[in-house]
Parts: structure tokens; C-alpha cells; sequence
């Protein structure tokens, strides 16, 4: 599998505070990659320093050979690098449908005027968006949904449409931020099954999880943050192995 996304030496600090120090890793194409570590490890601060929430202190972030750490939010989504969030975000008193059509923003070409004359380029546009949702909400299993306000939605419904609506930006990679937290066991291994099918489907996914049985039975390979640095990279079964890690969750005398 080729590479897909590098972090090379990153460091972030806030002040005197280091949130990440001098983290590298590598994603590739077509697997599941996991992210784990003990809550304050800096996972979501990486996370943000890749999407361009944050701009990283030092290192490089690119994808598929660009360099991106330097880029807005809107422009790194349009190289092909989606995410969800740890809180849901979702436009509450927006269908469902909808709420995926605006994901499908970064690949749309209609400008103002388009907008408000709707020429018949702009209304092809529009149907094409509309189509393309409904395929990904049928995809995520909210098929018969498409009406239904997001903010009526179950709590694992709202995620898969957080996750619909990333996939209508055509991501090359899929960041997914603590996807299955708060979910029953249910609905976990449920979750658990679309981002198998996902990967199936030909996308990459980088998942930071708390749910390490989760993480250790999906992922193809996994990273440990611990105080924000690296502490172990590979196979799942090898870094759950790793005596480092166990002492991150565990503690060690």
C-alpha cells in the first residue's frame, strides 16, 4: 500500500505548555489506522494540526506528497482530507439530507449569481448533490431518513450522518475523532461494521478511539500518544503487547 498521509516531527505548544512533541506517522492507502492513548495525550490536538485547525509549532503534515500544515480547513478538505469531531456538529434544524448536501460544498462550482438566478448549470448541480446524498445516506444505513431533522435523530444515527457527510466531500481520507463514544455495545459493533465496509469501499481511515478492544480488533495498524509523544507504532497485536503502553493505561511502579 502506498503512503497517503505523513506527519514528520511535529511539535505543538500552547505557550509553555508542549500538547505535542516531535510526533511522526505514517497512513496508508486503503487501511484503518488507529490513534489511542490515555485522555490529555494530545490526540485531538493532532488531529487538528493535520485538518488545519491548528497550525503545527514545527514538522511537516502532507498529503499524498502536498504539504498541508500550512493550509485553511476548507482547503486541506479539498486535497481530500475529511474529518468528523469528538462533539457532534451537525445543523440541528436541518433534514438530514441536507446536512449531507452541505458537505458536499468543496466540489461545487455554482458561484452567487448562480445562486440566486439558478441558470440551468446551477439546478444540475443541485440535482446531482441531492442524488449523491441519498446514495451516501443509503450507504450509512439512514436511507428512509433523508426528511428527518438531524436534531431528531438518534444519538448512533447522528454520528452516521456525520460520517455521510464527510464522505459527500469525496475524501481521500477520513479522520474520524472518538466515532463510537458514549454508544452502547450495540451500536459500537454496528459502527464497527461501516467503517469495515468503508474500507472495503476503497477509503482510508484514521480513527482515535478510547474503546482499545475496539481499536485492536479493527485496525490494521495502530499509534500510542502518551503526554504527547509517540510511544509505540505497528500491529495492532504487537503495540498491544508493547510494555510502554500497558503502563500508559495501566500505570507501572
Amino acid at each position: 500500500m502506498s503512503e497517503l498521509l505523513r506527519v514528520a516531527n511535529v511539535s505543538k505548544r500552547f505557550g509553555g505548555l508542549a500538547a505535542l512533541d516531535d510526533v511522526s506517522l505514517t497512513v496508508r492507502s486503503g487501511e484503518i489506522y488507529g490513534l489511542i492513548g490515555p485522555n490529555g495525550a494530545g490526540k485531538t490536538t493532532l488531529f487538528n494540526c493535520m485538518t488545519g485547525l491548528y497550525r503545527a509549532t514545527s514538522g511537516v503534515v502532507s498529503l499524498a506528497g502536498v504539504a498541508v500544515q500550512a493550509m485553511r480547513p476548507h482547503q486541506i478538505v479539498k486535497l481530500g482530507f475529511a474529518r468528523t469531531f469528538q462533539n457532534i456538529r451537525l445543523f440541528a434544524n436541518m433534514s438530514t439530507l441536507e446536512n449531507v448536501m452541505v458537505g458536499r460544498h468543496a466540489r461545487t462550482h455554482a458561484n452567487v449569481l448562480g445562486a440566486i438566478f439558478r441558470g440551468r448549470n446551477t439546478r444540475t448541480e443541485e440535482a446531482a448533490i441531492r442524488a449523491r446524498a441519498h446514495e451516501l445516506l443509503k450507504y450509512v444505513g439512514l436511507a428512509n431518513k433523508g426528511s428527518t431533522l438531524a436534531s431528531h435523530l438518534s444519538y448512533g444515527d447522528q454520528r452516521r450522518l456525520e460520517i455521510a457527510r464527510a464522505l459527500a466531500s469525496e475524501p481521500k481520507l477520513l479522520a474520524l475523532d472518538e466515532p463510537v463514544a458514549g454508544m452502547n455495545p450495540a451500536e459500537r459493533m454496528q459502527m464497527g461494521e461501516l467503517f469495515r465496509k468503508l474500507r472495503d469501499g476503497g477509503f482510508t481511515l484514521l480513527l482515535i478511539e478510547h474503546d482499545v478492544k475496539l481499536v485492536m480488533g479493527l485496525c490494521d495498524r495502530v499509534a500510542v500518544l502518551d503526554y504527547g509523544r509517540k510511544i509505540a507504532e505497528g500491529p495492532a497485536e504487537e503495540v498491544r503487547k508493547n510494555p510502554a503502553v500497558i503502563a500508559a493505561y495501566l500505570g507501572s511502579e
